[in-house]
């Protein structure tokens, strides 16, 4: 058995019958935590199912962590900027009508919730690496339009959409007022200096 704190019961709750229903393990309640009941692994899947819910995700993107290629990665923006302005922060990484975050999603397959000053993030294991690269780059100030360019050099899109249409194209000059105008494709090497300079700690 295993217990896990949780802080929103309530979401818990209605999430149960699915959690129950696709992992097969049993769910009791407890005062301000849950306790789980079946295979060692199952529950260790599971505890990370309950934390990416009581962050805010779905059930349906919190039960991806069933497959052991799933992680589930939290990043906290204050460790990753100084601005005062943690507000102006979270914009950029949500985008104008929530484009910068959807592109992210796009390109890598992952699933990102934003909630108060950290950044929830479910992703296959192969592309963490670059998603948290990404994030932090724009939480940095990097622009939006580098770090697309660098997760686009990747060939990340992996499960939502077609390779054709990565929806990189519209919006993308809303969402960032320091954005270039400038309507050139960027070149071999301006995308080899991009990821040099996102590589960069």
């Amino acid at each position: 058995m295993r217990d896990v704190r949780v802080q929103s019961m309530r979401k818990i709750k209605k999430a149960v019958p699915a959690i129950e229903n696709k992992t097969k393990i049993k769910i009791s309640f407890g005062k301000g935590s849950i306790r789980l009941k079946g295979s060692e692994m199952k529950e260790f899947l599971v505890e990370k199912v309950v934390q990416a819910i009581d962050f805010g995700f779905c059930v349906d993107d919190a039960l991806l962590l069933m497959n052991e290629d799933f992680v589930l990665e939290f990043i906290e923006v204050k460790e990753h900027t100084r601005r005062k302005n943690l507000k102006d922060v979270r914009a950029r990484l949500i985008g104008t009508g929530g484009k910068a975050r959807k592109t992210i999603e796009n390109l890598t397959g992952s699933e990102i919730v934003i909630s108060g000053n950290t950044v929830g993030v479910i992703v296959d294991s192969d592309h963490l690496d670059a998603v948290v690269q990404g994030i932090e780059s724009l939480i940095q100030g990097a622009k939006h339009g580098n770090v697309f360019a660098y997760l686009e050099k990747q060939n990340m899109s992996r499960r939502k959409f077609d390779k054709d249409d990565l929806g990189l194209k519209e919006g993308i000059e809303d969402l960032d007022e320091e954005e270039d105008e400038s309507d050139d494709p960027i070149t071999e090497e301006e995308l080899a200096e991009i990821e040099k300079e996102l590589a960069q700690d």
